[in-house]
């Protein structure tokens, strides 16, 4: 299942105690304080991995804690420190604390960490307390206790582009032949309930990370149906395709479709209709003739350049398609 927001409460480990220790050596007849130091408790580290797409590992977790440090030994031996727990999660990943509802951190990169929660500090065992006025202290320190916090860990993705459309508008048929990505394809609306990830590689080596945004619907961005939980994975993508079905089968108006998505995207960001884009005319198989295609170009207020027909199920000019998606991804010759 995509999980793309999780509720956490996460400690860090407390630091172990220090300890009063004597040392106790033959021919050594005043030994003195030997109490080791405690161990430092194991700090919580939020990591960005390329290779975690959701964060389904944390669904069924309420509290992750690190362990603590272990107290202090004799001969002045320190305790070890307590392992950090490193939390790794998707990247496009904000964290933001439940109480006060500010974002602490957002990951945009592949290996950024984050030092969430700083594990306590051991204590000082009694060979710290000796002095010329006291020399065999009866005293040690507790180590402190980890930081804690309460934090909403939620993903929006981070795509080069983001495919956006109806339900049922061919979305998952063009992600799967594009990326060559195993997805469930059905013919009835909704089949896809969570955002797809693939990635397209070209002849030069460059790839483009393709996101298949689960169908929007008129009104969504008020919420309605799944909308703020499919919206949000739009607003980080570079570049978008608006993916139509021109073939009027289930009595859609086309063009009517594509307004209906650009002022979906309007009313929640209007921002994202400022980004590269291309409108693709699919299932042309379908066509009985062209006058759903010509009419779509008359109203259509774009440049034609951006504009493409195709068909996704008969692998119709789904190469003229790659091209389009790298240059509005504008990354060629980017490599990674």
């Amino acid at each position: 299942m995509f999980t793309d927001v999780v509720q956490l409460k996460l400690s860090a480990g407390k630091g172990g105690n220090g300890i009063v220790a004597w040392r106790r050596e033959k021919y050594i007849p005043k030994g003195g304080p030997a109490g080791g130091d405690g161990g430092h408790g194991g700090s919580i580290i939020i990591q960005a991995d390329t290779h975690i797409y959701s964060l389904e590992d944390y669904r069924n977790i309420r509290i992750i804690k690190a362990r603590n440090g272990e107290q202090g030994g004799a001969a002045q031996k320190k305790g070890k420190n307590g392992p950090d727990k490193v939390v790794k999660v998707p990247i496009g990943t904000i964290v933001k604390d439940l109480k006060t509802n500010e974002i602490i951190h957002d990951f945009t990169e592949n290996g950024q960490k984050l030092i969430l929660c700083k594990g306590g500090v051991g204590g000082k065992g009694n060979c710290h307390f000796k002095s010329s006025t006291n020399r065999a202290p009866n005293i040690s320190t507790n180590g402190t206790h980890g930081e804690e916090i309460e934090a909403e860990l939620e993903l929006k993705l981070l795509a080069d582009v983001g495919l956006v459309g109806f339900p049922n508008a061919g979305k998952s048929t063009i992600i799967s032949k594009l990326a060559k990505l195993p997805v469930k394809i059905a013919p009835y609306p909704f089949t896809t309930l969570r955002p797809n990830l693939g990635i397209v590689e070209f002849e030069d080596y460059s790839r483009v990370l393709i996101a298949d945004i689960p169908g929007i619907i008129e009104n969504a961005h008020k919420n309605r149906g799944l909308g703020f939980s499919f919206l949000k994975h739009i607003e980080r993508t570079e570049a978008l395709a608006f993916i139509i079905d021109v073939s009027t089968f289930e009595g859609n108006d086309p063009f009517n479709d594509f307004e209906t998505l650009q002022n979906e995207l309007k009313q929640y960001d209007e921002k994202m209709l400022k980004r590269p884009f291309v409108t693709v005319l699919n299932k042309t198989d379908l066509l009985e003739d062209s006058k759903p295609l010509n009419d779509f170009k008359e109203k259509y207020p774009f440049p034609k350049d951006t504009l493409i027909e195709i068909s996704a199920l008969d692998n119709i000019n789904l190469d003229v398609l790659r091209k389009k998606i790298q240059k509005i991804a504008q990354i060629n010759g980017k490599k990674f």
